[in-house]
């Protein structure tokens, strides 16, 4: 069996706060074969590496009195969300904050290295992947485009700003993965002939950003269905669906996969992805916990039904405990 692609989530998140150099460093000495970075755009259009564009729960912006006057309430994806966003701030404002764990409560030790590093941009993290080719490693970008269809409405196109920064960065001809919740995005990447390979993020329920308010719109279980696995196959590479549909826990959460889903997704040529494997008892299945939420639960055993599963790449936040997990050594 061939192993899956194992990817840095975030980097190391699990043992440093997430996107910053310290942990993607970490995932790479770690030994995984790609890292993801989440992208957002600032005021002044620069690709930023955050999880999501509100930034109090993962820097120290709430502490700075130079900023307090920009916390606001904002619609995005549907919802209310309240706090400091992404694109009311320039680049150079972005980079005097400094980042921290976003679940201290679950991750203390991450969170003692809060306030000592600032944020990425896209450029960054390429350079430093390029720093480590030069050494003889290389790791891929799975790179993931966050709230698409809300920065088109504020006259930013993610695909031409990622799509820009590729060709300037040297990295439009090289292997990269772009991912997206809202297939409208990755369409436009299509569209623009960029060479990436595009992926499909898919959630255990709802329906997309992108389709909000329309009537006809599929939800993510629809695209899962073999008519939606059709039309998803003409228009991207693969699919990367919530790590619970993988496993298709049952109304008592005993897992009761791997689900068929990835051999029909393999069957039309689509690659699957899966995320995101985490250790502690907080993420797992009711069957696979043990004690606090903070405390590593039987994350093997629920590991174990997604290795058995085929999957052609796999998120985690630990990445040597991913790296142990899924290498071709454990799975021989």
């Amino acid at each position: 069996m061939t192993r899956p692609l194992i990817i840095g989530h975030r980097g190391a998140p699990g043992y440093r706060p997430e996107h910053t150099r310290s942990s993607y460093e970490l995932a790479i000495q770690m030994g995984v074969d790609a890292v993801e970075p989440d992208l957002v755009v600032s005021r002044d259009g620069v690709l930023v590496i955050r999880h999501e564009n509100e930034l109090s729960t993962t820097t120290d912006v709430a502490d700075r009195p130079e900023f307090a006057d920009r916390r606001t309430t904002k619609r995005i994806d549907g919802l209310d969300h309240s706090g400091w966003f992404a694109e009311d701030f320039t680049w150079d404002e972005l980079a005097t904050l400094r980042c921290r764990e976003r679940i201290p409560g679950i991750r203390p030790g991450s969170a003692a290295f809060d306030d000592q590093e600032p944020p990425l941009r896209l450029r960054d993290l390429l350079a430093l992947l390029d720093d480590h080719r030069a050494g003889g490693r290389e790791v891929l970008p799975v790179i993931e485009i966050k709230h698409a269809a809300y920065f088109a409405s504020l006259g930013w196109d993610t695909a031409a700003l990622l799509d820009t920064e590729l060709v300037a960065s040297g990295w439009g001809e090289r292997r990269v993965v772009i991912e997206s919740f809202e297939l409208t995005a990755l369409r436009q990447m299509r569209a623009r002939g960029m060479r990436a390979e595009l992926v499909f993020l898919i959630e255990a329920d709802g329906i997309p950003a992108d389709q909000l308010g329309d009537p006809a719109a599929r939800s993510y279980a629809d695209w899962l269905r073999p008519d939606g696995l059709d039309l998803l196959a003409a228009e991207v590479h693969g699919i990367s669906p919530d790590k619970t549909i993988i496993l298709a826990p049952d109304a008592e959460g005993r897992a009761t996969g791997p689900a068929p889903l990835v051999d029909q997704a393999h069957e039309r040529g689509l690659a699957v992805f899966t995320w995101t494997c985490r250790p502690e008892n907080a993420f797992l299945l009711p069957e696979f916990q043990t004690g606090a939420l903070a405390e590593y639960g039987e994350w093997r055993s629920e590991w174990a039904v997604l290795q058995k599963a085929g999957l052609d790449g796999v998120f985690v936040d630990h990445a040597d405990l991913g790296v142990e997990m899924f290498s071709v050594e454990t799975l021989t």
